[in-house]
């Protein structure tokens, strides 16, 4: 993007003098990230100019409160800065109203389930081992500590999400609120569906798009809006800004309650430096520059699902719609955490990661997620996708044969060295 055009990319080096240990692992990690190849699905790399910018002046300032409507003196700035980065927000989802303070997405979450919810109510949403997310109400987290928590699955054998069950699953827990989003889901979500049987049992819609709004910005996936009654998401994953929450919603009726749901509900002092630079976030994701972002995102993961699927390894549901492919391992002799190891040792960065029907526990798993933001974002294209594919399709190989992975070590790492240099990052 144009914002990329900036040289000064590492805004810590006067650290080195202050703090040289910790200004060495940044150092490190910077390092880490230009010399390997970066496949999580819910990471990304930011613009140069917002990564310097984070530092900024607003970090020395608190700001409890809303705009305008503080319980400190010395506001007027970051009140700017915090109206330009709602209205942005407002203008990029088609919405009215947002709260742009959140320190995540799961603190948007948990804002939002404390302001309409109350402790034991029944919450309906994805099965974590289907590619639900921790805060959809899984039982170690505090949706499911606080709330009494029901979950739907997938089809079992198109591995898609089935309305008809859903539905049917609904109608028999009467939840309160019905939670729409994933964190490991690779196809299209009806969002309209939703609000349907949100409507028939009398429940509240929040959809999660955290990992999608990158591609729901920019019109490659459907808007929750005007189905949802409220959306969470966070700005960094797809929409490629700085880490944090942020909610939308439409019914004047929920502003007050979800505003204090945030603050004083959840959390204390708004991080102002962070919401100013999800400002410039929400201005560059309306730009032609970022749609084609997204469109080349969506093409590398299509490339990438089916060069696998052509080597013979499994995908779930047979592709993608999004930027996520998720690798089934069942029946392989190897877990999704031997291939997270394998490819880490040779420069490539997944995350193992459940599957539909999983038998394997969560710490190993029988997947491996994928995802083709970051490396859409150093450039790399189809050609690029399909020698990943044949290097993922060798490890696992390799972890099949009696030499493992060290057989091959030394070529797939020379494979990674050659794409990194080729698509240099922040240079």
């Amino acid at each position: 993007m144009t914002s990329e055009n900036t040289s000064h990319i590492m805004p810590w080096q006067d650290l080195h003098n202050v703090d040289p240990d910790i200004a060495k692992l940044m150092d490190q990690e910077l390092s880490r990230q230009q010399n390997g190849l970066e496949m999580i699905a819910s990471e990304n790399f930011m613009p140069k100019a917002l990564i310097a910018a984070m530092g900024n002046m607003f970090c020395n300032k608190y700001a409890e409160g809303l705009p305008y409507k503080r319980y400190y003196g010395g506001c007027q700035h970051v009140d700017a800065a915090e109206e330009l980065a709602i209205k942005r927000a407002c203008s990029l989802f088609n919405c009215d109203y947002a709260n742009v303070q959140p320190h995540s997405g799961a603190s948007a979450n948990a804002a939002v389930m404390m302001s309409l919810l109350k402790p034991d109510d029944t919450i309906l949403g994805l099965d974590l081992i289907c590619g639900g997310h921790l805060t959809h109400g899984c039982r170690v987290n505090f949706s499911g500590q606080l709330y009494r928590s029901e979950f739907y699955s997938v089809d079992p054998i198109t591995e898609c999400l089935d309305m008809q069950a859903i539905e049917h699953q609904a109608l028999k827990v009467k939840p309160k609120m019905i939670i729409a989003g994933a964190s490991a889901y690779p196809r299209t979500i009806d969002f309209e569906a939703f609000r349907a049987i949100a409507d028939k049992v009398g429940a509240y819609l929040l959809v999660d798009m955290a990992h999608i709004a990158g591609l729901v910005a920019t019109g490659l996936h459907p808007s929750p809006f005007p189905h949802a009654h409220v959306v969470t998401s966070t700005s960094h994953k797809t929409l490629r800004g700085p880490r944090g929450g942020f909610i939308l919603w439409n019914d004047p009726d929920l502003t007050t309650i979800l505003n204090k749901g945030v603050f004083p509900g959840l959390q204390g002092g708004p991080l102002e430096h962070l919401i100013a630079i999800k400002a410039s976030c929400f201005l560059l994701a309306q730009s032609d520059e970022f749609k084609t972002l997204q469109k080349n995102t969506l093409e590398n993961a299509h490339v990438l699902a089916h060069q696998l699927m052509g080597r013979g390894l499994r995908v779930v549901t047979e592709g993608t719609d999004n930027h996520i492919v998720l690798l089934s391992l069942a029946g392989q002799s190897f877990t999704g955490k031997d291939l997270e190891s394998a490819l880490d040792e040779v420069g490539v960065t997944v995350n193992k990661n459940t599957i539909p029907g999983d038998t394997r526990s969560p710490a190993h798993t029988s997947g491996i997620r994928l995802g083709t933001p970051a490396l859409t974002s150093r450039g790399m294209g189809p050609a690029e996708m399909i020698l990943i594919a044949t290097l993922i399709d060798h490890l696992c190989t390799a972890l099949k044969s009696s030499h493992g992975v060290s057989s091959i070590k030394d070529c797939s790492t020379q494979v990674v060295k050659l794409l990194c240099e080729r698509f240099p990052l922040y240079t």
